[in-house]
Order: C-alpha cells, then structure tokens, then sequence
C-alpha cells in the first residue's frame, strides 16, 4: 500500500488575512446604511405622492355628475325618460295656451282665473327644466308652441282643435266652467303620464319630477272638481 502524501497548505499573506465576522461588519456598514437612507427616501416620495393625489372611490369614481343644464344627469336615462319629457312638454304647454285662453277673457270667475295664472306659473318651468334634461340626454329641446298639432285630442287628455276653439269662443262665465272641465280631463291625462313614467323611467330627475306632478295635479284636479260644483 502506497502510503497517503499531505498537500501542503498555501500560507495566506498577512494582506490577504480573512476578516473576522467585527471586520466584516464594519465593512458592510456603510453599504447597509446607504441602503436604508434610500429605502427612507423612498417611502418619504411615495407618502408625499398619495397625500397629493385625491382619494378615489372606485364606487363612486363612475357616478354621473350633474350637466350645467338644469342639473339633469347626462347618464342613467332611457327612452321612457325621453318620451315622457318630450310628451309633457307638449302637455304643459298646451296648458298654458288654455290658461291664457282663459286669462284673456273679461268676466272669469275669480278663483277659476287665480287657478289657471297657478297652473301657467307651475308649468312654465317645468317645460324650462324638462328641455334641459332633454339637452344632457343629447336630445333637441322642444321650444315654444309654434306649430303644436293638437290632433283629435284623445292622447294623454290633450284637447282637440274643436276643444281649444270652444273655449276660444266661449264667453267669461261659460268659459269659467268649460275650462275646469277640459283641465281636468288635461289634468288626468298628465297624471296616467307620470305614473308611467315612475313605473318605466330610469333617470332619477325625471321620476321625481313625475312623482312631483302627481301630487300637484292630482290636488289640482280635486280643487277643480268642488269649484266646478259651487259654478
């Protein structure tokens, strides 16, 4: 048996002396606090940038804001809320014309006269607030009653051109009981209008302002039916 033979160790220069574990501590120092003021500087940037920033809530972020136009909101609608602002929009209007039909006469009966200067009052901005909607929905407004059709009158209890001539031609105290009676019927018509419009619309605006004029012409029409009694 061949006897075993020792490598003999290489002697490390005193300039290549391993370092101890204190050695190497100090050594890596420097590079660890470097790392670390980069770290504080780091966090410092991205706090100051989320402080600068609003907070966005991603339920929120998408809700529709109010248009410039009457504060109707350009999102959320669908064609039952452009039907029924179109449709009342012609309504009132044709309300208005028979207020001031009746206006216009000599002899009305008082109360019947300060009902339809109420109704002409409450109606107008209405039209104003319908048309802005309309707009933010990317629809044409419907302006003035130039060129209203009248029809036969059986839609939603607007009148026919007979009906608005009738009262045209009526003199003040007969015009006094004929007015209540068309305006209620207008009334009713405008009210089945509503309720549609809050079974089937989406946009907010638009079912609170038909919930609106049921309350308001639902009243009207119990006003108009004990003043057609004391006629």
């Amino acid at each position: 048996m061949e006897p075993i033979r020792l490598r003999s160790c290489r002697r490390i220069p005193a300039t290549q002396q391993i370092p101890t574990d204190r050695e190497k501590n100090t050594m890596h120092a420097p590079k660890r606090a470097l790392a670390a003021s980069a770290l504080t500087i780091a966090l410092v940037l991205t706090g100051c940038a989320a402080a600068s920033e609003p907070a966005t809530n991603p339920s929120t972020s998408s809700s529709p804001t109010e248009s410039s136009t009457g504060g109707a909101q350009a999102t959320g609608f669908n064609q039952d809320d452009v039907m029924f602002a179109m449709n009342m929009i012609a309504h009132h209007q044709q309300a208005i014309e028979m207020s001031d039909t009746l206006l216009a006469k000599s002899d009305v009966d008082e109360r019947v006269a300060e009902l339809a200067e109420r109704i002409r009052a409450a109606q107008q901005p209405e039209i104003e607030r319908m048309n802005s909607m309309l707009e933010a929905w990317g629809e044409e407004p419907m302006e003035g009653m130039e060129g209203m059709d009248h029809g036969s009158g059986t839609g939603g209890g607007m009148m026919s051109e007979a009906d608005m001539t009738q009262l045209e031609e009526a003199p003040g105290a007969e015009a006094s009981s004929l007015f209540l009676e068309q305006m209620i019927v207008h009334h009713d018509g405008a009210v089945e209008m509503a309720e549609t419009e809050v079974d089937a619309g989406e946009n907010a605006d638009a079912v609170e302002l038909a919930e609106r004029i049921i309350s308001d012409q639902s009243s009207e029409i119990a006003e108009m039916e004990a003043l057609l009694d004391e006629l």
